[in-house]
C-alpha cells in the first residue's frame, strides 16, 4: 500500500482551477470580437436607413420644386457623416441617390471590412400649377 504525502495530495487537487482560466482566456476575446461584430452590423443597419430617409426627403424636397441647395442641405442632414448625394432630373421625375462606405468603429479594419451603402428615392415632379 502506498503512502501518499500532504504535499501530493495539494497538488491533485488544484487541477480544475487552472482549466477554467484558460477556457475564459479563449473565450473572450471570441465573445468581444462576436460582439464588436454585432454592434457593427447594427451600426450598418441604422446608416442604411438613415441614407434611405436622406434620398426621400430630397427627393421629395425637388419634387415640390425646390431649390437644390435646399435639398442638398435636407439630405445632409438626414444623412450620416460622409455620405454623398447625388441628384438625377430626367423628363418628369428626380432621383436622388444618397450613398457611403461604412467600416467597423476604431478603425482596426479600415481596409480589410467596408460596406458600400447606397439608396435611392424616385419621386415624380409635381405640376406647378397646383391641379396635378
Amino acid at each position: 500500500m502506498k503512502c501518499w504525502r500532504s504535499a501530493d495530495r495539494t497538488h491533485l487537487s488544484r487541477g480544475p482551477r487552472g482549466s477554467v482560466t484558460a477556457e475564459t482566456a479563449v473565450v473572450l476575446p471570441i465573445l468581444l470580437v462576436f460582439v464588436g461584430t454585432l454592434v457593427w452590423l447594427v451600426s450598418v443597419g441604422i446608416d442604411q436607413a438613415r441614407c434611405a430617409d436622406a434620398a426621400r426627403e430630397a427627393a421629395r424636397s425637388l419634387a415640390r420644386d425646390d431649390p437644390v441647395e435646399q435639398a442638398l442641405d435636407l439630405a445632409h442632414q438626414s444623412a450620416p457623416d460622409g455620405a454623398r448625394v447625388e441628384v438625377q432630373r430626367s423628363g418628369g421625375q428626380v432621383t436622388v441617390t444618397v450613398s457611403m462606405s461604412s467600416s467597423p468603429a476604431g478603425g482596426l479594419f479600415d481596409g480589410l471590412v467596408a460596406v458600400h451603402l447606397d439608396a435611392s428615392a424616385v419621386s415624380l415632379m409635381e405640376d406647378s400649377d397646383g391641379l396635378g
